[in-house]
Protein backbone atom coordinates (compact mmCIF):
# COMPACT_ATOMS: atom_id res chain seq x y z
CA UNK A 1 0.00 0.00 0.00
CA UNK A 2 1.01 3.50 -0.99
CA UNK A 3 -0.07 6.85 0.95
CA UNK A 4 -0.67 9.58 -1.07
CA UNK A 5 -1.48 12.91 1.48
CA UNK A 6 -4.55 10.59 3.43
CA UNK A 7 -5.32 8.36 0.26
CA UNK A 8 -4.32 4.63 -0.18
CA UNK A 9 -3.53 3.04 -3.11
CA UNK A 10 -2.71 -0.62 -3.39
CA UNK A 11 0.03 -1.34 -6.11
CA UNK A 12 -1.37 -4.52 -7.16
CA UNK A 13 -4.33 -2.96 -8.75
CA UNK A 14 -4.65 -0.34 -11.71
CA UNK A 15 -6.88 2.80 -11.68
CA UNK A 16 -9.07 4.35 -14.20
CA UNK A 17 -8.86 8.52 -14.15
CA UNK A 18 -12.75 7.93 -13.50
CA UNK A 19 -11.48 6.86 -9.99
CA UNK A 20 -12.36 3.53 -10.67
CA UNK A 21 -9.69 0.54 -9.46
CA UNK A 22 -9.16 -3.07 -11.09
CA UNK A 23 -7.57 -6.27 -9.80
CA UNK A 24 -7.02 -8.77 -12.06
CA UNK A 25 -8.03 -12.29 -11.74
CA UNK A 26 -7.16 -14.12 -15.18
CA UNK A 27 -9.68 -13.16 -17.80
CA UNK A 28 -11.99 -11.24 -15.04
CA UNK A 29 -11.61 -7.40 -13.67
CA UNK A 30 -12.87 -7.32 -10.16
CA UNK A 31 -13.84 -3.38 -9.72
CA UNK A 32 -14.39 -0.67 -7.17
CA UNK A 33 -14.05 3.02 -6.41
CA UNK A 34 -10.84 4.28 -4.98
CA UNK A 35 -10.72 5.61 -1.46
CA UNK A 36 -10.44 9.05 -2.98
CA UNK A 37 -13.66 8.97 -4.11
CA UNK A 38 -15.16 7.34 -0.99
CA UNK A 39 -13.69 9.77 1.46
CA UNK A 40 -14.27 12.63 -0.57
CA UNK A 41 -17.61 11.82 -1.47
CA UNK A 42 -18.63 10.54 2.34
CA UNK A 43 -21.04 8.43 3.57
CA UNK A 44 -22.12 6.16 0.79
CA UNK A 45 -25.96 5.75 0.91
CA UNK A 46 -27.37 4.35 -2.29
CA UNK A 47 -25.74 2.28 -5.24
CA UNK A 48 -27.13 1.52 -8.06
CA UNK A 49 -24.72 -1.50 -10.15
CA UNK A 50 -25.11 -2.83 -13.08
CA UNK A 51 -26.94 -5.92 -13.92
CA UNK A 52 -25.43 -9.48 -14.79
CA UNK A 53 -25.22 -10.06 -18.18
CA UNK A 54 -24.56 -6.32 -18.97
CA UNK A 55 -21.57 -5.67 -21.49
CA UNK A 56 -19.57 -2.30 -21.37
CA UNK A 57 -17.13 -1.05 -23.01
CA UNK A 58 -14.14 0.44 -21.47
CA UNK A 59 -15.20 3.89 -19.87
CA UNK A 60 -18.88 3.38 -20.16
CA UNK A 61 -21.58 4.39 -17.67
CA UNK A 62 -22.17 1.50 -15.87
CA UNK A 63 -23.58 2.85 -12.55
CA UNK A 64 -24.17 5.39 -10.41
CA UNK A 65 -23.44 6.22 -6.14
CA UNK A 66 -24.78 8.53 -3.92
CA UNK A 67 -24.20 10.13 -0.76
CA UNK A 68 -26.24 12.74 1.46
CA UNK A 69 -24.06 15.61 -0.48
CA UNK A 70 -23.13 14.02 -4.08
CA UNK A 71 -24.67 11.76 -6.99
CA UNK A 72 -21.87 10.14 -8.68
CA UNK A 73 -21.22 7.94 -11.67
CA UNK A 74 -19.51 4.80 -12.22
CA UNK A 75 -17.65 3.73 -14.80
CA UNK A 76 -16.56 0.49 -16.57
CA UNK A 77 -12.59 0.68 -16.76
CA UNK A 78 -12.14 -1.98 -19.27
CA UNK A 79 -14.58 -4.33 -21.82
CA UNK A 80 -16.37 -6.84 -21.42
CA UNK A 81 -19.29 -8.95 -19.99
CA UNK A 82 -20.60 -8.42 -15.60
CA UNK A 83 -20.40 -11.75 -14.20
CA UNK A 84 -21.32 -10.50 -10.86
CA UNK A 85 -22.17 -8.21 -8.34
CA UNK A 86 -21.53 -7.66 -5.02
CA UNK A 87 -24.96 -7.67 -3.49
CA UNK A 88 -23.68 -6.86 0.09
CA UNK A 89 -22.48 -3.64 -1.04
CA UNK A 90 -26.24 -3.07 -2.46
CA UNK A 91 -27.46 -4.20 0.80
CA UNK A 92 -24.60 -2.14 3.09
CA UNK A 93 -23.50 0.81 0.59
CA UNK A 94 -20.84 1.66 3.96
CA UNK A 95 -19.22 -0.93 3.10
CA UNK A 96 -17.54 1.17 0.47
CA UNK A 97 -16.09 3.31 3.57
CA UNK A 98 -15.37 0.74 5.72
CA UNK A 99 -13.46 -1.14 2.72
CA UNK A 100 -13.07 0.54 -0.36
CA UNK A 101 -10.56 -2.25 -1.70
CA UNK A 102 -12.10 -5.45 0.11
CA UNK A 103 -15.76 -5.94 0.89
CA UNK A 104 -16.37 -2.73 -1.02
CA UNK A 105 -15.87 -3.70 -4.42
CA UNK A 106 -18.73 -3.81 -7.18
CA UNK A 107 -18.72 -5.70 -9.69
CA UNK A 108 -16.49 -8.64 -11.50
CA UNK A 109 -16.29 -8.28 -16.02
CA UNK A 110 -15.02 -10.99 -17.87
CA UNK A 111 -12.83 -8.77 -20.08
CA UNK A 112 -12.93 -8.89 -23.73
CA UNK A 113 -9.94 -6.63 -24.32
CA UNK A 114 -7.42 -7.92 -21.78
CA UNK A 115 -5.66 -5.03 -23.65
CA UNK A 116 -7.70 -2.54 -21.68
CA UNK A 117 -5.37 -3.10 -19.01
CA UNK A 118 -2.65 -1.05 -20.94
CA UNK A 119 -4.75 2.42 -20.75
CA UNK A 120 -5.19 1.70 -17.16
CA UNK A 121 -2.90 3.48 -14.29
CA UNK A 122 -0.41 1.40 -11.95
CA UNK A 123 2.21 1.78 -9.91
CA UNK A 124 4.59 5.81 -10.10
CA UNK A 125 1.94 7.01 -13.00
CA UNK A 126 -1.22 6.81 -10.42
CA UNK A 127 0.41 8.47 -7.38
CA UNK A 128 1.02 11.34 -9.85
CA UNK A 129 -2.28 10.84 -11.52
CA UNK A 130 -4.02 10.90 -7.71
CA UNK A 131 -1.17 13.64 -5.91
CA UNK A 132 -3.05 15.71 -9.23
CA UNK A 133 -6.23 14.64 -8.52
CA UNK A 134 -6.16 15.82 -4.97
CA UNK A 135 -5.02 19.19 -5.97
CA UNK A 136 -7.90 19.58 -8.05
CA UNK A 137 -10.61 18.89 -5.76
CA UNK A 138 -9.11 19.14 -2.09
CA UNK A 139 -8.60 22.81 -1.10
Amino acid sequence: MVKVKEYELLEDLYYHEQHMWVRVEGDIAVVGVDDFTQKAAGEVTYIELPSTGDKFEAGDLAGSIETGKWIGKLYSPVSGEIVEINEEVQNDPTLINSDPYGKGWLFKIKMTSPDDIKNLLRGDDAIKWLEEEIAKHIK
